[in-house]
């Protein structure tokens, strides 16, 4: 089946990328610690996955310490993190890739044995998530109750997440993808399970979409617009959140977002297995015309489904992820129509090279076989 749209250019903000395979922002637990430290092994992973004119949007990196909620997490709050992110951007750039850094924050998916002082995360409402947590040590135990967080003390997390912003500049990043998607901070001020505020931050879709436009103002003011994005998951319900209304409160934020310019909003559809390929209908059908802009699409794709979402205008670009971790050289292998390596899950997240640098490139041979 034809590529010829997957591998079409495409103008994303400030850059012109020449193909629409992203790499999806994975966390993949690999950090040093302590310290969350991006390490030189994540340099190789990133190098081998970077093409040239390819976008790639880094795994989930904490703005600050009270923001981590996983272990083995990469931040982006300390000189030395800056320099360990610095040599993977490098390593990107040196291939002619695009990198930009996604900033997190987890909000209630924490623990209190990651945060300062061993404090209760923080969140909109004091509303346990559904589920386990993980600890430092990668055991799992029960959500805890978090704190709301008192109205005053939202302009310290938008900072944060300001400072994050400058960081990744400092660091060699291409632009920034703000994460307000999966049941994190973000995602969880808008949807209304997880929004009990009676504040300027919750009840209204105004209010409730209010933290996610006030950071994402930030971080054009460091970074401008067109190298600014934002992930969103409306129909998700990831860490026990979900939306009475995500027609009428994503649609209300995707007006508010396009006066911004911004370079691209990412949108992950929801499913529920592997099989995303099966002819799986695209819930953001409800969603596309009320964004004219640069949309990337995440959720399950695989080539011809990707190719076929772009040509039929439901997005601009697709994000990759499990295909991404298996498959270094996924662009090429999408392109000549090779077999993919298969993903092992139990390696994705800890660990060391296994299941991180060591999946195959494609050969020449395979190369020739797979297209004939």
């Amino acid at each position: 089946m034809s590529s010829a749209h997957l591998f079409a250019p495409l103008k994303l903000g400030r850059y012109t990328l020449s193909h629409r395979v992203v790499m999806a922002p994975l966390t993949r637990m690999r950090a040093a610690v302590p310290g969350n430290v991006p390490t030189d092994l994540g340099a190789e992973y990133y190098s081998q996955r970077a093409s040239a004119g390819g976008l790639i949007v880094t795994e989930a990196s904490q703005v600050a310490p009270s923001g981590q909620g996983y272990p083995a997490t990469p931040g982006i709050h300390s000189a030395e993190q800056i320099a360990g992110w610095k040599k993977i951007t490098d390593a990107v750039h040196a291939k002619g890739g695009v990198i930009f850094m996604q900033l997190w924050h987890v909000g209630r998916v924490s623990h209190t044995s990651f945060q300062p002082d061993g404090a209760l995360p923080v969140a909109p409402s004091a509303i346990a998530p559904a589920g386990k947590s993980f600890t430092p040590s990668f055991q799992m135990v029960p959500f805890e109750t978090p704190r709301a967080l008192e109205i005053g003390e939202i302009p310290g997390i938008i900072e944060a997440y300001r400072e994050g912003a400058r960081n990744a500049l400092a660091a060699g990043f291409d632009g920034v993808e703000l994460h307000g998607a999966n049941g994190y901070l973000i995602e969880q001020f808008l949807h209304s399970k997880a929004n009990h505020r009676t504040d300027a931050y919750g009840g209204s879709v105004e209010n409730r979409s209010r933290l996610l436009m006030e950071v994402m103002s930030a971080l054009v003011e460091v970074w401008g617009a067109d190298r600014v994005g934002v992930r969103l998951s409306p129909f998700g319900t990831f860490n026990d959140v979900g939306d009475a209304d995500p027609i009428g409160l994503y649609s209300h934020l995707l007006s508010r977002l396009a006066p911004l310019n911004i370079a691209y909003v990412h949108m992950i559809e929801a499913r529920d297995t592997d099989a995303g390929e099966a002819g799986a209908p695209l819930a953001i059908h409800d969603l596309r015309r009320f964004w004219s802009g640069t949309l990337i699409l995440a959720g399950g794709f695989i080539g011809p489904s990707a190719d076929a979402a772009i040509r039929a205008g439901q997005g601009d670009a697709v994000a990759f992820g499990r295909h991404f971790i298996a498959n270094p050289d996924l662009p090429r292998r999408l392109q000549l129509g090779a077999a993919l390596n298969p993903y092992n899950r139990a390696t994705f997240a800890g660990g060391g090279a296994a299941g991180y640098t060591d999946y195959p490139l494609l050969q020449s041979a395979e190369a020739v076989e797979g297209v004939q």
